[in-house]
């Protein structure tokens, strides 16, 4: 599962992009700077894991895992090819969720691509060239499903009336995912076309140092407008984080946040809001061998959650043995849970809940 970045050109992708990821992507004040996607695979903060370490004491720790891209900066006109366009919405269209970067912050010294600040008009600079594009892919299939609805194909009839009302909302500038639509509907015949604003999406709003812990005015106005969008926002120091990134030292890391008044970095807020924005969730398995968080869809059944580990799992699953996370920490072991009657024995049927620890009884 891929969360994309997207934004202007010079508004702090790639810059957040190498805090977020051990991947070095190439910063620099000018457009266009990034034009092959970068791809990282960054470990989500959990400090559950930490916990179960600390009582396991396994030989390894292995984090659930998000891939972050980082997509080239967009310009107006990029729906009909202008700079990067095409390459930049193939792009984005492979990726499941959207972290979109808006600049809401004041620096003589960087150069904005539209020459001020103002992070509502980049939204809808963004906003537009995607409406535009899945426009395109509407009314190409529009024109197909109405020479079947012609012929008295109900089906297609039904089509024709959500395609639409879909075509009606983006040439009104909403987004497929404001656009409202029966859930039925939207799983038959929307997500089928995987059109770009029907993606979830998270505003970051890169703010400058002395705004890191509180946010500013600016953030303000990417509230307001986004407040009926259902989609989250986040602001973040970009720049400082990465110099809190180049430090040596935990402690050094530390002191540094403190200084800011924040009581972690904001980009593990943010991985573990993509995380939840991709509609994930983890489980643990922990053994003296190791502890390891697996990442799951939220709604997994046990069956699907043991393939995650392996095919066989899933293919000759018996039964699963679950702990939930508070009693596994109360109790301090696996075995002490046993004692107090704790740990609970599920089948096929069982919906797997974030941070359970669980056992696998498989037979292939």
């Amino acid at each position: 599962m891929k969360a994309g970045i997207v934004g202007l050109p010079n508004v702090g992708k790639s810059t957040l992009f190498n805090c977020l990821s051990n991947a070095k992507a190439q910063s620099a004040n000018f457009p266009f700077c990034t034009i092959e996607p970068n791809i990282g695979v960054v470990n989500v903060p959990d400090t559950r894991l930490e916990k179960l370490e600390e009582l396991v004491k396994p030989e390894r720790v292995i984090p659930a895992t998000v891939e972050i891209v980082d997509i080239a900066g967009l310009v107006k006109g990029a729906s009909k090819g202008e700079g990067l366009g095409n390459q930049f919405l193939g792009n984005i269209r492979e990726t499941d969720a959207i972290l979109h970067v808006l600049r809401c912050f004041d620096n003589d010294n960087i150069v904005h691509v539209d020459g001020s600040v103002d992070p509502i008009r980049d939204k809808e600079t963004i906003d537009m060239e995607l409406q535009l594009k899945d426009l395109e892919s509407v009314e190409k299939k529009l024109e197909k499903v109405k020479r079947a609805a012609k012929t008295g194909n109900k089906e297609a009839q039904k089509e024709e009336a959500v395609l639409t009302a879909l075509k009606t909302g983006l040439e009104s500038g909403k987004s497929v995912r404001a656009i409202v639509i029966g859930e039925e509907d939207r799983l038959e015949y929307v997500k089928p076309l995987q059109l770009i604003t029907d993606k979830p999406v998270m505003y970051v709003c890169n703010v400058g140092e002395e705004a890191a812990a509180t946010g500013n005015a600016y953030v303000d106005k990417v509230k307001d407008a986004v407040a009926q969008e259902n989609a989250e926002v986040i602001f973040l120091a970009v720049g400082t984080e990465a110099d809190i990134t180049e430090l040596e030292t935990y402690e050094e890391r530390q002191m540094f946040l403190e200084d800011l008044g924040l009581s972690e970095p904001g980009s593990a807020k943010l991985i573990r809001g993509a995380y939840r924005l991709l509609d994930l969730e983890t489980y643990f398995t922990a053994g003296v061998k190791e502890v390891r968080a697996w990442t799951i869809p939220v709604g997994a059944t046990a069956p699907q959650a043991a393939g995650v580990i392996h095919t066989d799992f899933e293919k000759g699953f018996i039964r699963a043995e679950v702990i939930a996370y508070d009693d596994y920490v109360k109790h301090g072991s696996e075995a002490k849970v046993k004692e107090a009657g704790r740990m609970r024995v599920e089948g096929k049927e069982y919906i797997v809940k974030d941070g359970d620890v669980m056992h696998f009884r498989f037979n292939v």
